[in-house]
């Protein structure tokens, strides 16, 4: 049975206090999770070590980074490798967010790199894929996606792959007035997975986490999260509300 996760990105918000203080608030209603569902917490670095004593090993719940360098170490002021998050408790990282994409230039070649160092790591990479607004109108968006999984993760064994949370983001539905309903999710949800398939067999596509990256909230959680290929949610604005993110959380299948 594939896991069904609820995934906090908190991007670049919250002062120290804020960020114990929401954590604390949704751990404290935090749902009895099942075997196959995860929450996970992806929340500025500076935080990590913290998160990590808070949640204190709670079954199921996870704290991730939000990008890594794609070397153990060496010569690079300010960044941090997947080893260094590992030594204090940190075994998810997020690589290829469409803002590291768009605002850093990372390309799918350097992508692969960085999911190949959260794997030699013994980490999971949650890679991100999606399409903006152009290629939508376009109706090409299959075929963008398709590439950037293709470059990105089909140097991959099959073992490796098993190891992968794939997260698909609708760039084109967040911040633009645009809503993207449960069936276009659907849609590109089955497609992503048709293309594992077309590369590593069914069997194995079908054990691979996607979650959806697209504006998720309370509101529409449970309807996106009962669709068949849609396996929990990335959730960015609504993951800093306490509640919301809790409402999220109990919507998982």
């Amino acid at each position: 049975m594939r896991k069904q996760i609820a995934a906090a990105n908190w991007k670049m918000n919250l002062n120290q206090q804020e960020a114990k203080d929401l954590l604390t608030n949704i751990l404290d209603k935090l749902p009895k999770l099942t075997d196959n569902q995860q929450v996970v917490f992806s929340i500025p670095a500076i935080y990590l070590s913290n998160a990590v004593q808070q949640i204190g090993g709670i079954s199921n719940v996870f704290v991730a980074a939000q990008n890594c360098h794609q070397n153990s170490n060496g010569a690079f002021t300010g960044e941090i490798s997947a080893p260094m998050y590992s030594s204090v408790g940190v075994n998810h990282i997020v690589i290829g967010h469409s803002e590291r994409r768009e605002y850093f230039a990372e390309s799918d070649v350097l992508l692969a790199e960085k999911v190949n160092a959260v794997l030699a790591n013994n980490s999971t990479p949650i890679f991100c894929c999606g399409e903006p607004l152009a290629i939508r109108e376009a109706g090409t968006q299959n075929a963008f996606v398709e590439t950037q999984l293709i470059n990105s993760l089909f140097h991959l064994t099959p073992e490796q792959l098993l190891k992968v949370v794939i997260a698909y983001e609708p760039i084109w539905a967040i911040g633009t007035g645009k809503t993207a309903s449960s069936a276009q999710a659907q849609e590109i949800h089955a497609f992503i997975r048709s293309v594992l398939a077309t590369k590593y067999g069914a069997d194995i596509a079908d054990q691979i986490s996607i979650l959806y990256g697209g504006s998720v909230k309370a509101a529409n959680a449970v309807e996106l999260f009962s669709q068949p290929d849609v396996d929990g949610g990335l959730v960015g604005g609504a993951s800093l509300i306490a509640t919301e993110f809790t409402a999220i959380i109990n919507a998982l299948q």
